[in-house]
């Protein structure tokens, strides 16, 4: 076989692997390691079976990932999201927004979207978002006599905003990929995250104007006094908000580094949790084990993707991809249509890790043959990966939202509740493409030109 045919076979024996259901870190290193082997192969310089560049390789990638100062942030603002889920914080943010919309048309989903977009700035964990949300609720709108299939939608593509949204750990693991500013990459995504949140809100409110008895009205009784509603607004919101604001804020300012701010973040959470009285031993000790399991999974996703893109690159991998879209003689917006059905359809059997990990990187190099701008591009993608938790059959969402429901609602109406959604995130990217300045605007006015 060619270099170039082993790089390829090396591709699709990793996919065989992944949707066996192997770990993706440790078979992309395993794949990085084996066919590393396999390509440093030199029996004249071998004086033991050990002697092979492939291991200093994967020492080197390993020592880059600890050294790398963006990746700092990944454990700090997974700290700040799971205190803030352990806390009841966002328990009190629901139930306060929830009797702020009270007058709105699908008043509880309008709620929950908004609590998922806030929610979502305080952690980028979509598994947290979508599963405290469905225990949270969906059943409080199932309860007051939301159609089932509606009240999953609402907190399954809710719950994926975080993925966006910044500070969202999907943001700081392509910056580090793309070799772009995580501050630029917040800036962009500001925007669009909230064009996708508002688009949500409109179609659930529309939806619920259309057809009444699929969101109703609470009952006037349920709803007290004026000043119990502003009370639980200033109490509940304003505090979370106000965290939310000083870590974007100081981000976005260029004051703070995203490590600097998750510090703060974190910080703040513990001060929050502490005066809402929610703070117990056992939710901090769970919060910082699973803050150490996350973080060991992103460090060792990247240890090992390093590896496996490098063996592939040295193989001759990307040359194969690049060379066929060069062939092609395609129009910037052709290419652009191109990748991201390629995403889209990838959202199907694989979840976003995965996809921006192996297959993003085989795409940055064609940017500036076409003259795309990089963080427009990322934005397209952050945008389209929100279909890898909302596309069947994957759908990472449906199954988080019927782990916690379990007999409550059957699956297939998880994902049709879904598809509305799913073609909503794909009107987003229309309109963005067609408004670039929507992505653009905010970090060139607030760090200059890229």
């Amino acid at each position: 076989m060619t270099n170039p045919e082993t790089a390829l076979f090396m591709m699709c024996i990793f996919l065989f692997f992944v949707l066996l259901g192997f770990p993706i870190a440790f078979t992309l290193l395993a794949m990085g390691v084996g066919f590393g082997y396999f390509a440093y192969w030199n029996p004249e310089t071998m004086e033991s079976i050990f002697d092979n560049r492939i291991f200093d390789l994967v020492v080197q990638n390993t020592y880059s990932v600890m050294d790398n100062h963006v990746l700092t942030a990944v454990p700090l603002f997974l700290f700040m999201g799971y205190l803030v889920e352990r806390a009841g914080i966002v328990a009190k943010l629901f139930f306060a927004i929830r009797l702020a919309s009270h007058r709105l048309p699908a008043s509880m989903a309008v709620a929950a979207l908004i609590t998922c977009a806030l929610f979502s700035t305080a952690t980028g964990i979509i598994g947290a978002v979508v599963t405290l949300m469905g225990l949270l609720a969906w059943p409080a709108m199932i309860k007051a006599g939301y159609d089932k299939k509606f009240a999953s939608g609402v907190i399954c593509s809710g719950g994926c905003l975080g993925i966006l949204i910044p500070p969202s750990i999907m943001l700081i693991v392509y910056a580090v990929i793309a070799q772009l500013s995580p501050l630029r990459l917040f800036a962009a995504a500001m925007l669009p995250g909230l064009l996708l949140a508002t688009l949500y809100i409109i179609y659930a409110i529309g939806l619920a104007m259309w057809k009444p008895e699929l969101a109703p009205k609470p009952k006037a009784e349920e709803i007290p006094p004026g000043n119990v509603i502003a009370k639980e607004v200033v109490v509940s919101f304003l505090p979370l908000f106000t965290l939310i604001l000083l870590v974007l804020g100081t981000i976005l300012a260029g004051i703070a580094t995203p490590a600097e701010a998750a510090a703060v973040g974190a910080f703040g959470s513990l001060v929050m949790a502490y005066f809402y009285k929610t703070l117990k031993w056992q939710s901090f000790k769970e919060s910082v084990f699973l803050t150490a399991k996350t973080s060991a999974m992103i460090m060792w996703l990247f240890i090992g993707s390093w590896t496996f893109a490098s063996v592939f690159s040295y193989l001759g991998g990307h040359e194969i991809f690049e060379h066929f879209f060069k062939s092609m003689d395609l129009e910037p917006w052709q290419f652009l249509v191109i990748t991201q059905i390629i995403i889209f359809l990838l959202g199907w059997p694989l979840e976003w890790t995965e996809i921006l990990i192996i297959f993003v990187p085989i795409f940055l190099p064609l940017l500036e043959t076409f003259g795309v701008n990089p963080y427009f591009f990322a934005m397209l993608i952050a945008l389209n990966l929100q279909t890898s938790f909302l596309t069947p059959p994957m759908a990472m969402s449906a199954y988080y939202l019927k782990g916690v429901q379990k007999s409550n609602v059957e699956l297939m109406d998880i994902f049709k509740g879904i598809m509305p959604f799913l073609a909503i995130v794909i009107l987003a990217m229309i309109i963005m493409y067609n408004f670039p300045g929507l992505a653009l605007w905010l970090p060139t006015a607030l760090f200059g030109p890229a």
